[in-house]
């Protein structure tokens, strides 16, 4: 007679935002294929819904995501409560794009506060709102998808290297890694490990590969890297495939 300590362990449950397409579904893709129960969300539910249908049985699509929205931000919660009522890995993927020629001194301040509520207070408001559930993982992960572009250190698209432009999303990013380290300051001994990671260039729209992009699938290693660190990982860190990234 089989007993409850011969049961098959439950797989690890990972959400991703903005993973009906681009990076976020190929975060999905290499989760699932390592035995993850993956929670994928967009703005858009058609789009989760056939992104999960074609990425296999261990990936679902949850209700409509837009993390900039309160009410839409707590009805995934509650589904994510109910069904699978728990959850150890956020990967917090959304984000808000910009006029990559805007600069401080001209930026449409509406627009500005657009891309900070997507990718600052986004990141923030879900990671909130799921905090009570990672808590009681045995190996919580919260990855806040960042950038070289919100730092000091990378030389080529850092804050300091493109002439101030694409000043909101910098300025968006760099904050993200201030909430990053901030957040692992705060957790830190409670086993929720929290990292920033950067993609590096990506192509996640066409043309991107002939202005240097690499393939997702090679920018994807370090998310879930970072999503499936060990219980002695680092945290609190930014990092770009795995090595640290100056911030």
């Amino acid at each position: 007679m089989s007993t409850a300590s011969d049961a098959a362990p439950k797989p690890p449950v990972a959400l991703i935002t903005g993973a009906a397409h681009g990076l976020g579904r190929e975060v999905a893709a290499q989760l699932a294929r390592r035995g993850h129960q993956v929670l994928i969300t967009s703005r858009d539910a058609d789009v989760a819904r056939s992104a999960a249908d074609e990425l296999g049985e261990n990936v679902v699509a949850l209700p409509t995501l837009d993390v900039a929205d309160p009410a839409s931000v707590e009805a995934v919660v509650e589904a994510v409560t109910t069904d699978p009522g728990c959850l150890d890995v956020l990967v917090n993927n959304a984000a808000a794009y910009v006029d990559w020629t805007e600069t401080v001194s001209g930026a449409d301040l509406d627009a500005a506060h657009r891309a900070l509520e997507t990718n600052l207070f986004g990141a923030w408001r879900l990671t909130q709102a799921l905090l009570p559930l990672l808590r009681r993982s045995p190996a919580p992960r919260i990855v806040n998808v960042s950038s070289g572009a919100g730092s000091y250190g990378d030389p080529a698209f850092g804050l300091t290297a493109r002439g101030g432009a694409a000043a909101s999303y910098g300025i968006s990013k760099a904050a993200l890694n201030a909430l990053t380290a901030t957040l692992a300051a705060e957790l830190a001994g409670s086993g929720v490990l929290v990292n920033a990671v950067c993609p590096g260039l990506t192509a996640t729209y066409p043309g991107a590969e002939a202005m240097g992009a690499r393939p997702v699938v090679d920018s994807a290693t370090g998310v879930v890297w970072a999503a499936t660190l060990p219980a002695d990982g680092p945290t609190g860190g930014f990092f770009r495939d795995a090595r640290p990234l100056a911030w």
